[in-house]
Formats: C-alpha cells, structure tokens, sequence
C-alpha cells in the first residue's frame, strides 16, 4: 500500500443515489432510543445500525410471531 493517494481526480459513484432510497417511517421513541444508544457505543449513526439490522432479518427470512391471543 501507498503511504498517501492523490484524490484530486477522484469522482463520485454515480449509482450511489440508486443504493438507498429515502423514505419516512414512524418509530415509538423507546425504539429509536435503544438504537441510539447502541449506536453511540459503537460510533456510527443509528440510521445506519436500524439499516443493518432490518437487512439482517431481510437475509435470513426472520418473520414476527403476531398470535393474537
């Protein structure tokens, strides 16, 4: 490895924007909270570790047990 890189001729990813989409989504406060805080322990920002989380569950199929009882 280089000990320094020029970037000066460096360019942006142009498919950047197409790899997230933005969207709103309600969460109650104790969620966000609990991500917050996991997420300052770690130094990345809690959007992200929400991010990571659900694309765990969405990788290994996890589904919610909703019985109404």
């Amino acid at each position: 490895m280089r000990k320094e890189y020029d970037f000066s001729t460096a360019r942006k990813n142009p498919y950047a924007a197409q790899l997230k989409k933005q969207i709103t989504i309600r969460l109650d406060e104790e969620s966000v909270n609990y991500f917050k805080s996991i997420s300052e322990e770690l130094g990345m920002p809690y959007q992200s570790l929400i991010n990571l989380y659900l694309r765990d569950c969405a990788a290994t199929q996890r589904k919610l047990d909703l019985s109404w009882k």
